[in-house]
């Protein structure tokens, strides 16, 4: 069945005379948390005057698209010279192990005169929506299945038990066309700290679909899993929003064609369209997404017309 998402709008824009030193610009990656009701906190990456990614949060009415309060401070800021988020925190999604939630994230270091590099770390949320590093190391490092750069995971538990988790890996900074090819992996993990990597998850083709980014995964009525992701074709274009279905032996098959969603044709997502976060509420599923200049042009919302 062909899917379309309504936009409703751009319902977030950081205003820069405003700010705190930490989030001074950019609305990245946006994550929903529900609070009550129509209200969910969305949780998003701020950036410094240095283009170093924290964690800020603003509540909204869903339903409305009312900014209900703007958090002034981080809720939680990149780390220091050191350690493996030193130069930003991108958040992914969230999910719970024994009652207590997580929040996972790629962490950014850009070393001295080295290519930046991304690993995956994980946040304790507290029952007020505090965040907390569980580990100062990564949850998932570089190593030789992911030995260049990883970035946005998102997991699922299975109704069997266990847990999934896709996430991004370079495999080269240029695939020979002046793009990096970027994959989305697949790992496992029964308790949801151990993991066990099992390689490709979403085929790519290069000048097609090569450079691919923050997957979110949820299943549709049928019961199959569907995810969405931004990529780059590595033709020249700028990020847009795919789709890849999966099915019942658990193989993905890319579907750009039937996303739902793209740029529009004037305004703040008509130049590029990316980072999705799917999630549902009151019978209707909703995706948030950046538009323009990653994030700097803040976030909107859409509603799938046909769950």
């Amino acid at each position: 069945m062909t899917q379309n998402w309504k936009k409703l709008g751009q319902i977030y824009l950081p205003k820069a005379s405003q700010r705190h030193p930490k989030l001074i610009s950019h609305a990245a990656n946006p994550l929903a948390c529900h609070l009550q009701g129509d209200i969910f906190r969305i949780f998003y990456s701020g950036r410094d005057d240095r283009n170093r990614s924290s964690v800020g949060a603003v509540d909204i009415n869903i339903y409305s698209r009312a900014v209900i309060y703007d958090y002034y401070a981080p809720f939680f800021e990149h780390g220091s010279e050191n350690s493996y988020y030193s130069d930003g925190v991108s958040i992914g999604n969230c999910y719970e192990v024994n009652g207590v939630r997580y929040m996972l994230f790629m962490g950014w270091r850009n070393p001295d005169k080295q290519h930046w590099y991304g690993e995956i770390g994980r946040l304790i949320v507290s029952a007020d929506l505090k965040l907390v590093l569980d580990d100062s190391k990564p949850l998932i490092g570089l190593d030789t299945t992911d030995p260049i750069s990883l970035s946005y995971p998102w997991v699922t538990a299975r109704p069997s038990g266990g847990f999934d988790m896709w996430y991004g890996s370079t495999r080269h900074w240029d695939a020979g066309n002046g793009e990096m090819l970027h994959n989305i992996q697949h790992a496992t993990s029964e308790d949801g700290h151990i993991w066990q990597r099992n390689g490709l998850a979403v085929p790519y083709e290069i000048g097609f679909a090569q450079a691919f980014s923050r997957p979110t995964v949820a299943l549709n009525k049928q019961g199959n899993k569907e995810m969405w992701f931004s990529y780059r074709s590595g033709s020249g274009e700028k990020y847009r929003i795919g789709h890849a279905i999966c099915d019942k032996e658990s193989q993905w098959k890319l579907d750009l064609e039937n996303s739902g969603i793209t740029v529009s044709d004037s305004g703040w997502d008509s130049e590029m369209i990316e980072y999705p976060f799917v999630f549902d509420h009151d019978g209707d599923r909703y995706m948030l997404y950046n538009g323009n200049d990653y994030g700097k042009s803040g976030f909107g919302l859409a509603v799938l017309e046909n769950i």
